[in-house]
């Protein structure tokens, strides 16, 4: 019993991976942009200023967006609308991100503010 068990979760382990990784080649691109100068985008844990920082990008730093934001935005439902239309739905959201803040290869969530991000 206890090896038939051990084999479910070690595939049920496998195919969580690999959902994971085809769900990432589905996340929008969006960008950097508008962090004063010196200054960089700090990625949080969770949607809220007071929330632990994971990483920090400057502007011009390509993100994958899983397209989640609050207040009910998606940014795959507004993609075809113009860019500025885009930066103004999500300006005063927070929109999660999937990222690597060791660059070591385990990929998490954060969430930036939609501020500071526009479409790539």
């Amino acid at each position: 019993m206890f090896k038939k068990t051990a084999a479910a979760v070690a595939i049920a382990s496998t195919v969580a991976v690999f959902a994971a990784e085809s769900h990432a080649a589905a996340f929008s691109a969006w960008e950097v942009a508008r962090v004063p100068w010196g200054d960089t985008l700090n990625i949080r844990k969770f949607p809220s200023n007071g929330s632990q920082k994971q990483a920090a990008y400057p502007n011009g730093k390509v993100l994958q967006m899983t397209g989640r934001c609050t207040g009910g935005v998606d940014l795959r439902d507004i993609s075809r609308l113009p860019v500025w239309k885009q930066e103004q739905r999500v300006r005063y959201s927070w929109c999660q991100v999937w990222h690597d803040p060791a660059q070591n290869g385990n990929y998490v969530t954060g969430w930036v503010y939609g501020r500071y991000i526009t479409p790539y």
